[in-house]
């Protein structure tokens, strides 16, 4: 497969990246940069975004600002898009990229795991709040790994079952791709001319492990990446492409690797799981009661 770099040209177009002080998030927005977009770097550290953004490219013309946002705090998420609205721009794209893995046991005060709350659920209660802002489309991050992925709408706290940190991100990811298909049928079955769509970063370098609080998971996944993954701009390329090319709402994008763990941006397979709609829709009215939408 040919290798694909060429970003169409993004003057003009706005974008609102979470969690982009750093990895795949800090990649897919240096790339945007670089061909003229401008960024909303939505990071829960406003210190730690405010150094990264200086290395993504339009920060000199005014073209990268940062906002405060904790996606895991649904407070935090309201504060935030309330601040969007309070500007009276437009969005063209939101890409739900922030997302934690292999944390210790926590829940919200909604009683909902860590892996849930801020891979899926604020991102939920986010794009919900931008809607009315969106011009274009929304990007889900999720992972190969939402093929494990087993969601019980009962026990999303992980009180009744033992803790098992690598499932629930597992969930959390599968949900993300429940989410957006189900976000799609949505907006198709209302005449919008909005999209949804997903991408997975494959093997992609990037520290996602050093929250976990143990040091071996922190170092396996440290090292381990270095030594078999892509480089983290190499997987933020099926963000990018997600987000710029001209694909269909429901489209899943990531590595073209037969693993699809390596390699150019390209469609992805996609589990029985995350097409259930039966499933999806049990978890949207299960989203909508914890967010109080």
């Amino acid at each position: 497969m040919r290798a694909w770099t060429q970003v169409p040209p993004q003057q003009g177009r706005r974008y609102v990246i979470t969690g982009s002080n750093g990895g795949l998030g800090l990649e897919t927005a240096r790339i945007l940069g670089s061909r003229g977009a401008e960024i909303v770097m939505a990071c829960r550290s406003v210190e730690k975004a405010s150094a990264a953004a200086r290395t993504v490219p339009g920060h000199d013309k005014g073209r990268v600002e940062v906002r405060q946002v904790d996606v895991s705090s649904l407070d935090s998420v309201r504060l935030f898009a309330k601040g969007l609205e309070a500007d009276g721009r437009p969005v063209d794209v939101l890409v739900n990229n922030a997302g934690v893995l292999g944390v210790p046991h926590s829940v919200t005060p909604e009683g909902v795991e860590m892996h849930f709350a801020t891979n899926y659920l604020g991102h939920f209660l986010l794009t919900q709040l931008l809607l009315p802002l969106l011009t274009d489309r929304v990007v889900v991050i999720s992972s190969r790994e939402h093929r494990s992925g087993r969601i019980d709408l009962d026990d999303l706290g992980w009180q009744r079952r033992p803790y098992r940190p690598f499932q629930a991100y597992g969930d959390s990811k599968l949900a993300d791709l429940l989410f957006m298909r189900e976000l799609d049928r949505r907006l198709r079955s209302q005449g919008s001319h909005l999209r949804a769509v997903a991408a997975h970063p494959g093997a992609s370098a990037t520290a996602i492990t050093s929250g976990s609080g143990h040091p071996v998971v922190t170092a396996i996944g440290h090292y381990g990446q270095k030594l078999v993954g892509m480089p983290a701009w190499r997987g933020a390329l099926c963000t990018v492409y997600a987000a710029t090319m001209p694909v269909d709402g429901g489209t899943y994008i990531g590595p073209h690797g037969r693993t699809e763990l390596w390699g150019w941006p390209a469609p992805a397979r996609m589990s029985h799981k995350a097409d259930d709609e039966v499933l999806a829709r049990a978890l949207w009215e299960r989203s909508i009661e914890l967010t109080g939408i």
